[in-house]
């Protein structure tokens, strides 16, 4: 069930485990990029590399079993992984490009400090429980989320994951082994998945929920459905500055409408549609593109709305191009349908946190309007009422893993509501707000 992994220098025992700031600031520096103050760690780099010692060493500081598993994710155990029924936490430490800190080693810190905080206490587990880091969450390097958890559920199959490539061309496996890993092992691992019995994330919240309910924690209820498309403007290149404007099959025009298009498209649904992602060729300045490849990121709160809202930007796209002479092909990269968290699971942290939640499925949405369960779910009132349950349009290894086993998330509030940037943040207090509440619900779940 294991993959070797290149073994780093053993460190000195502390006398103590380090406290969540030391973690924080041990990790602050992994892959981060000093121009532009975010964090490139992308999978199986030498960033990846330094941030999977980190959490060994946080493992094996505190005499946790540490393993690589099959696919490349991290595990560290305390109790007996073949018990079954295990309790499980964590999250990632990779970035999308120049990244913000706590997007995914909020999850992965504060799951160690949370351990911390039970042996303090002096809990007794009754269950396994583990602290897990998926690899390559973000999927900034070969352009598909969650591969080590889609590997591991069976949503990615081993011949798939050998199929992608990085800007550079570099397949995965090539990559993989680069970093000492084999990707021979790669596959699913439905043993591991059988042996957990509940799986819980905390992330940083992606948005202003919480920040407008004045709660620093909030538990997850849905996660919206969302993709990735591809769509290809074919025109002709040509001289800038010798061809005539009427003359032209520029694929950029095309493009910039299909751009606005998208965000027209997604104010009237009520979703979220971005290109944020663009590969021109020749990419001259002095030419006008023969190619213009952009990729769309689209989310709704439900499926009917995502898919209107995609259609409508193909057909504008289509609609665009034939206007201007140009060839467009649209291609669906990914996709990962609604996930609703198990609802039993859901409501049981939220009666270990002392409350109960606003609403059976409400929260407030990403796009900024109040969602099924209204503005009580996520507004002003929902602190007073219970615990803030909020849907969000994120993509997360809990959503992937909620297919095969129980899975549940808790937000810690971000009061900036800014993600995928350096002006990501969470307060020290609601950080520590935050460790305190997933020991609670671990104390809950795996404790007598």
């Amino acid at each position: 069930m294991t993959s070797s992994e290149p073994r780093p220098p053993a460190p000195a025992a502390p006398s103590a485990p380090a406290s969540f700031q030391e973690m924080w600031r041990d990790l602050a520096p992994l892959g981060r990029d000093p121009g532009s103050g975010g964090y490139r760690r992308y999978a199986w780099t030498a960033a990846d590399a330094d941030c999977r010692a980190w959490f060994r060493a946080q493992a094996e500081d505190r005499g946790l079993a540490y393993e690589v598993d099959r696919n490349g994710n991290q595990w560290a155990w305390l109790g007996d992984p073949l018990a079954g029924d295990a309790v499980v936490t964590g999250s990632h430490l990779d970035s999308v490009p120049d990244g913000g800190a706590f997007d995914g080693p909020l999850g992965v810190v504060s799951s160690f400090a949370a351990l911390d905080e039970l042996r303090r206490r002096g809990a007794r587990l009754t269950r396994p429980l583990a602290i897990s880091n998926f690899g390559d969450e973000e999927g900034a390097r070969f352009g598909l989320a969650c591969v080590g958890s889609r590997l591991t559920a069976g949503r990615l199959t081993a011949a798939q994951a050998h199929e992608l490539r990085d800007g550079d061309g570099v397949p995965l496996p090539k990559a993989m082994e680069a970093a000492g890993y084999d990707p021979a092992t790669l596959g699913p691992d439905l043993e591991r998945l059988a042996g957990i019995g509940a799986f819980v994330e905390l992330h940083v919240e992606q948005g202003r929920a919480l920040d407008l309910s004045g709660d620093p924690v909030g538990i997850a209820s849905a996660i919206w459905p969302h993709g990735r498309w591809r769509f290809d403007f074919h025109g002709e290149a040509n001289h800038a500055g010798t061809t005539r404007l009427a003359d032209r099959r520029d694929p950029m025009l095309t493009y910039a409408e299909t751009v606005l298009a998208a965000r027209r498209e997604a104010e009237f649904a009520g979703a979220l549609a971005t290109f944020g992602k663009i590969s021109v060729e020749p990419n001259g300045v002095n030419a006008i593109p023969s190619l213009v490849r952009g990729w769309l990121d689209s989310r709704a709160a439900d499926q009917s709305a995502l898919d209107t809202v995609v259609a409508a930007i193909e057909a504008a796209a289509r609609e665009a191009a034939d206007r201007a002479g140009i060839d467009v092909q649209v291609v669906r990269e990914s996709f990962t349908p609604v996930v609703e968290f198990e609802h039993a699971l859901r409501d049981e942290l939220a009666r270990i946190l002392g409350r109960h939640p606003a609403t059976a499925t409400g929260g407030t949405d990403p796009a900024g309007e109040a969602g099924a369960g209204g503005a009580g779910a996520g507004g002003a009132g929902a602190g007073r009422r219970g615990i803030p349950v909020l849907g969000t349009g994120a993509g997360h290894d809990a959503g992937i893993l909620s297919g095969s086993i129980p899975t549940a998330m808790l937000f810690v509030r971000n009061p900036t509501g800014v993600s995928h940037s350096p002006a990501e943040s969470a307060t020290e207090d609601d950080c520590a707000a935050g460790v305190l509440a997933l020991a609670d619900v671990l104390e809950g779940l795996a404790c007598a």
